[in-house]
């Protein structure tokens, strides 16, 4: 894990937050004294989660906190299980599967292989922090092995269901064991869980990492040309970024594009997520051919990792298949304006690069989610000082403040988003300006400080109790 100099965030987040960082990771330096801090997720690359933890654990441990990384194994009916779990933790059926004793079952043997190698290696009074229900069934044996045990949840609903209290009674047993629990929003917090023991921490976008770093205009239509985004010959001088520990980057790779390259000044929407059925790309497909095309000169990329890069997440193939034959199904005048994009995962800082040449392409970005658990490519996206039309769910209303993008309130209401992005298009003077102050809002609450800030506060807290 490469080291990250955290003073290289001075000229973004200023002297004063810079100081009031060095104090408080000070003060949490002394209380982690021989102290490891092991974070446990389920996939190195794809997704938001992997993207922090490669930022998170590289500062801190500029920091000088013994800050780990681990990611566990299981086989592809553990990861069904788990994505099961994930979509009802959202308030959604998925793939309407079971979620009975035999799946618990499962469910336990592996993150039992798995703890059995982790306690190797976790000594008494280290810190394990569990992030996600991949790896909830853990927070026992790390607890039995002396650690103290925070289970860190990305993942919720704003309101219980039946499916959100499913998944909770598969979980609950394992996470009584934990010290702690941070999630990302409040409204996500089950009612068993002991509201002393709640920390809010709302995911970060590190202004330096490939996905967000300044890319000039020059190398933004390199790497488009490289991926086969856009039709211009790709310029091998260029396409190139910064990597995390400093070297210099190239993206050599294509993509699997599916449509005709965007023409050259032409205006693109824009939808980065998983193929995953709450990430509505279907859903974004019809409402921008029904309320885009025909009324503005635009055209919609729907870009997601390519299917095969993304372990934890068995849907992703079904997901893009789908959205495949709804754009094969489309009338021509409208297929045109359409293409899907599947960016190869080979190499995770390539890929973030990739990410980022797209949306500052964009003339609007879109995450027209169904459910959400917070939507950092929506923080993203304000950072490149995009305007962002997104739904008004989970995290996503806690980012988009009413002037700086627009929500919506129905996602499902195809005429209402349809209208909103052709609107949008039609002024660009209305698009800078709330760019502009989408860019201020990241900077004020969403940047990488803030969720060290708090990070270490809950670290001084835990071993301090």
């Amino acid at each position: 894990m490469p080291r990250l100099e955290l003073a290289r965030l001075v000229p973004v987040i200023g002297e004063e937050r810079y100081t009031e960082l060095g104090l408080v990771a000070a003060a949490a330096r002394s209380a982690l004294a021989g102290t490891a801090v092991w974070n446990v997720n389920s996939t190195a690359t794809g997704g938001g989660v992997a993207e922090m933890l490669e930022v998170l654990v590289g500062y801190a441990v500029d920091l000088g906190i013994d800050a780990r990384w681990l990611v566990i194994e299981g086989d592809p009916e553990f990861f069904a299980i788990t994505k099961r779990i994930h979509n009802r933790l959202h308030g959604f059926g998925g793939d309407k599967g079971e979620l009975g004793p035999r799946q618990a079952a499962h469910y336990d043997k592996v993150l039992a292989d798995n703890a059995a190698a982790l306690t190797q290696r976790v000594r008494p009074g280290d810190v394990v922090l569990l992030h996600d229900p991949q790896t909830a069934g853990l927070a026992g044996a790390m607890a039995g092995a002396g650690a103290s045990v925070v289970w860190r949840c990305h993942i919720g609903a704003d309101r219980p269901n039946r499916f959100t209290e499913e998944a909770w009674a598969l979980l609950r047993p394992h996470l009584e064991a934990c010290d702690g629990y941070v999630f990302s929003r409040r409204a996500f917090v089950p009612g068993w869980v002991p509201q002393e023991k709640v920390t809010t921490i709302a995911p970060s976008v590190d202004p330096y990492s490939p996905k967000n770093q300044h890319l000039d205009q020059e190398n933004v239509l390199a790497i488009l040309a490289r991926l086969g985004v856009v039709g211009q010959r790709p310029d091998d001088g260029a396409a190139h970024f910064v990597r995390p520990g400093g070297a210099t980057g190239r993206v050599t790779r294509s993509a699997v594009v599916v449509g005709e390259p965007v023409p050259e000044g032409a205006e693109l929407v824009v939808q980065v997520s998983r193929w995953d059925h709450l990430k509505d790309m279907g859903g974004v497909l019809a409402g921008f051919v029904g309320g885009v095309v025909g009324r503005a000169d635009a055209h919609l990329a729907l870009v997601g990792p390519a299917v095969a890069g993304v372990s934890d997440d068995p849907e992703g193939d079904e997901v893009y298949h789908e959205v495949l034959a709804a754009w094969e199904a489309l009338p021509e005048q409208a297929r045109v304006r359409v293409r899907l994009v599947s960016l190869p995962m080979d190499d995770v800082e390539e890929n973030g690069a990739m990410v980022n040449a797209i949306q500052r392409a964009a003339s609007v970005v879109v995450q027209k989610s169904l459910v959400e658990g917070f939507g950092l490519t929506v923080a993203e996206a304000m950072w490149k000082g995009k305007p962002v039309v997104a739904s008004a769910i989970g995290g996503i209303v806690d980012q988009l403040a009413p002037d700086a993008g627009v929500l919506l309130d129905d996602p499902a209401d195809l005429d209402a988003f349809g209208s909103v992005l052709a609107g949008l298009l039609g002024d660009p003077d209305e698009r800078r300006a709330i760019g502009e102050r989408a860019r201020r809002r990241v900077t004020e609450r969403f940047l990488t400080d803030r969720h060290l800030l708090a990070y270490a506060g809950l670290l001084e807290r835990l071993v301090g109790s």
